[in-house]
């Protein structure tokens, strides 16, 4: 009788041992779950207080904007008003600009996700010699910024005759390092050899193969390359300053810009800047949300073979 008391004092001994590490891992767990949780929070108000503001200020009038806190709503609720002077001033011009940004931008930004799938997919999928240089070279050039580029870019488009053109913007934004880099990854992890000899065996063509194969496997990570881009190329100031000269092919960036110099002039384009800023960002805010469910797997599915 007091072998089996010991016994069992023993046994329950073993077991709170044995739960005393679990209790504090799974403490930990929650503990760091908590700091992960609120530094997220943080990060988002960090991102989110910037368009708060241009939502409130896009609702003041001039005057409200430097009488009252910038971050709550003036008496004066002059939204309406101020979208209507954005789109009317200057025969608008505004309209213009915007066209001209979702040109650039949409156009830019799908043929930079072809090119980009193209020669992604050759490079994973085809072994030819300097294969790996070519690769290599690509690389760098994610690590060059576009601000180097753009006075050489310029002397070039000068010399061609293409400076202040629709062209001078259109044909740098081609051009996506990033955008080849996750494609070739994505395509070596994802594009199967066995059913690209499948296609051959049927009798399909490599341009064949690579339109009806190769590009619906790869839609996630050309989504993915089409955001990047037409984020970049929507928010994109330095190369169009360098290359236009005329207002009317400037893109939304440019023309802001060209307001907010004016302020000092007239304290009415601060109303006007603010509300075309609010304009500009609702674009990209419906793009963030309707391709977001492609941006993630764009980015995780290619990164594990």
């Amino acid at each position: 009788m007091t072998s089996t008391s010991v016994t069992n004092s023993e046994a329950k001994a073993d077991t709170q041992t044995a739960s005393a590490p679990a209790k504090r891992a799974k403490g930990s767990g929650a503990s760091s779950k908590i700091i992960v949780t609120a530094i997220l929070v943080v990060v988002a108000l960090y991102f989110l207080v910037p368009v708060y503001w241009v939502v409130v200020a896009s609702t003041k009038t001039t005057a409200d904007l430097f009488s009252t806190n910038g971050f709550w709503f003036a008496p004066t609720f002059a939204l309406w008003d101020n979208i209507s002077a954005v789109l009317t001033y200057d025969g608008g011009i505004y309209i213009r600009w915007f066209l001209n940004s979702i040109l650039y931008a949409v156009v830019g930004s799908a043929l930079a996700t072809y090119l980009a799938a193209a020669g992604g997919y050759a490079l994973a999928k085809y072994r030819f010699k300097g294969n790996n240089t070519v690769f290599g070279i690509v690389l760098g050039g994610v690590l060059v910024p576009g601000t180097a580029t753009a006075l050489p870019l310029f002397l070039l488009f000068s010399q061609l005759g293409l400076a202040n053109t629709y062209w001078s913007v259109l044909i740098p934004s081609l051009v996506s390092p990033f955008g080849l880099f996750l494609c070739r990854i994505y395509a070596d992890a994802t594009v199967p050899d066995a059913l690209m000899e499948a296609a051959r065996l049927d009798g399909a063509g490599e341009i064949r193969i690579f339109h009806q194969v190769g590009l619906r496997i790869l839609t996630p990570a050309l989504v993915t390359v089409f955001l990047f881009q037409l984020v970049g190329i929507w928010n994109n100031y330095f190369l169009p300053l360098v290359m236009l000269s005329d207002a009317k092919l400037y893109p939304i960036t440019l023309g802001l810009n060209n307001w907010l110099s004016q302020v000092n002039r007239l304290p009415e384009f601060y109303q006007l800047t603010t509300g075309g800023v609010l304009l500009s960002v609702i674009p990209l805010a419906i793009a963030m949300i309707v391709l977001q469910r492609f941006w993630r797997g764009g980015l995780t599915e290619g990164s594990v073979k």
